[in-house]
């Protein structure tokens, strides 16, 4: 399924949110949301997810309808005490429950929580769960609903490096496996860098650069956005890697500092 948003706009109140965002998502392909805080990232997936109002236009596979297959894993995770993890990953599958627990309800839960690693938590209380865990079991939720677009709202925020790097290694599995249309909110660079396929970076609610990671992910587009500065390196396998050098607005006053880093990024390949 593709996903197109034409000129997007989103208000809280008289405070314009969004401004004008056009971007597009392809089906098995994952989308990383990158930006500061306050740039509208939780936003624009919440506005895809048809939980805000929005103008402009939100097309799926070209057509305005917006599908029931949605698995979407907010910023904000709440759940009954009371409930199991087992219990919280079937809700899930809300769509499909009928007045009795089926078989292959019971089977797609074990599933996901076996890839997840997770299968030995099933029986306890989301109270008793760390912040890391209860996120893990978020994301079972909506992996386990077999969406056709997926929505992650910074899913790996409280997972330590090494979780992080096996869920985006699953969200990435099953985007391509399954050809979902993935959508991501991170707020590490380089993991955005390593495991999107795709990359669009937002500034004060509007969209300042989209494409790949090598295109988006630049030492000058860095300074743009989040006011710091950046060194490019490589890593054996290829990949780019932005190591952060200062904050930028701390030297010299922001926009010198952007001059600054523009001048000095001028015929370097700093993409990653």
């Amino acid at each position: 399924m593709t996903i197109a948003l034409q000129n997007l706009c989103v208000h809280y109140g008289p405070r314009q949110v969004l401004h004008g965002v056009s971007l597009s998502a392809g089906a098995g392909r994952v989308l990383g949301i990158v930006g500061a805080n306050g740039s509208g990232k939780s936003t624009l997936i919440k506005a895809v997810a048809g939980l805000l109002p929005a103008s402009g236009i939100v097309h799926f596979d070209g057509g305005a309808e917006r599908p029931q297959s949605i698995g979407y894993m907010p910023q904000d995770l709440q759940a009954p005490a009371a409930l199991t993890v087992l219990e919280v990953v079937l809700l899930g599958r809300i769509q499909q429950l009928r007045l009795k627990v089926q078989p292959d309800d019971l089977a797609a839960v074990r599933e996901v929580l076996q890839m997840l690693d997770m299968d030995a938590l099933a029986g306890r209380y989301v109270s008793e769960l760390s912040g890391g865990q209860r996120q893990m079991a978020f994301l079972a939720q909506a992996l386990v609903s077999q969406p056709t677009v997926l929505l992650l709202d910074e899913p790996i925020s409280a997972l330590d490096i090494c979780h992080q790097l096996e869920v985006l290694a699953v969200v990435r599995h099953m985007t391509r496996q399954r050809g979902l249309t993935t959508l991501i909110v991170l707020h590490d660079l380089n993991a955005a860098a390593r495991f999107c396929d795709d990359v669009a970076l937002l500034q004060n609610g509007h969209l300042l650069a989209s494409g790949t990671p090598a295109q988006v992910l630049t030492v000058a587009h860095i300074a743009q956005a989040f006011g710091v500065e950046t060194e490019a390196l490589r890593c054996s396998d290829g990949t780019g890697v932005l190591v952060p050098m200062r904050a930028m607005n701390n030297l010299f006053g922001t926009q010198n500092a952007i001059d600054s880093v523009a001048v000095w990024a001028t015929g370097i390949s700093a993409a990653v």
